[in-house]
């Protein structure tokens, strides 16, 4: 079975797939694209056999709806972190800030940040930043598909971006605010879709209890 699930604000991917082991009683279980606890949005879930579809899920393109926050950086680079840095928000206008977005389409080279779950030696690097140690990933090539301006005022930027595989909106919001002359993170954060599955037609973790619930009695 797959799932397209609504993974709700302050829930790890790993708290959705224990939820749904719970609710089903899939002898395994799986997600296909770790999606950070501060964002909400599609996060897609395998069952049983069908965790060998989430393969194809993880490496599909996926569009997310972000509110970069200006003048302030955080060490995690979201909403969740410590400001590590405040920096002077120049005057924005549409013109400069689509300027700065046309230099941030095609391939990149992006530095995951060290608040990520990517594993060094078999470790969670997030675990290793929370113990204060300096952690510096290798860059890898991303690729921006298409990165549309949404609105803006004098201290904040939302933005739509589709993306490939492996890119982190975080460290792409604040390569965004140095490119304005300030610093940023990321406030806010939706996964709008991950390949042909999109929000519209995610399931919220109500819908699958009711459900799971109305199959069982």
């Amino acid at each position: 079975m797959i799932l397209n699930v609504n993974k709700p604000i302050g829930w790890t991917s790993a708290d959705v797939v224990r939820k749904v082991k719970r609710l089903t009683g899939g002898r395994k279980v799986g997600h296909g694209g770790t999606l950070d606890p501060f964002a909400e949005g599609v996060l897609i879930i395998g069952t049983d056999k069908d965790t060998k579809m989430l393969t194809s899920v993880t490496s599909s393109n996926k569009t997310y709806k972000a509110v970069l926050q200006l003048g302030k950086e955080t060490d995690t680079l979201d909403v969740t972190g410590t400001v590590v840095e405040i920096k002077r928000v120049p005057q924005l206008t549409k013109k400069k800030i689509i300027d700065v977005f046309t230099n941030f389409k095609g391939d990149l080279l992006q530095t995951p940040p060290a608040y990520s779950a990517k594993k060094v030696n078999g470790v969670r690097s997030y675990k290793i930043a929370r113990q204060g140690k300096v952690i510096v990933h290798k860059p890898v090539t991303v690729h921006i598909y298409s990165l549309e301006l949404l609105n803006f005022d004098s201290k904040s930027v939302c933005f739509s971006v589709t993306c490939s595989k492996g890119t982190y909106i975080r460290v792409l919001g604040s390569e965004i605010a140095k490119a304005l002359n300030t610093v940023g993170y990321l406030k806010e954060l939706i996964r709008t879709s991950v390949g042909d599955f999109s929000l519209i037609g995610s399931k919220s973790i109500s819908d699958l209890e009711k459900e799971w619930k109305d199959i069982l009695v």
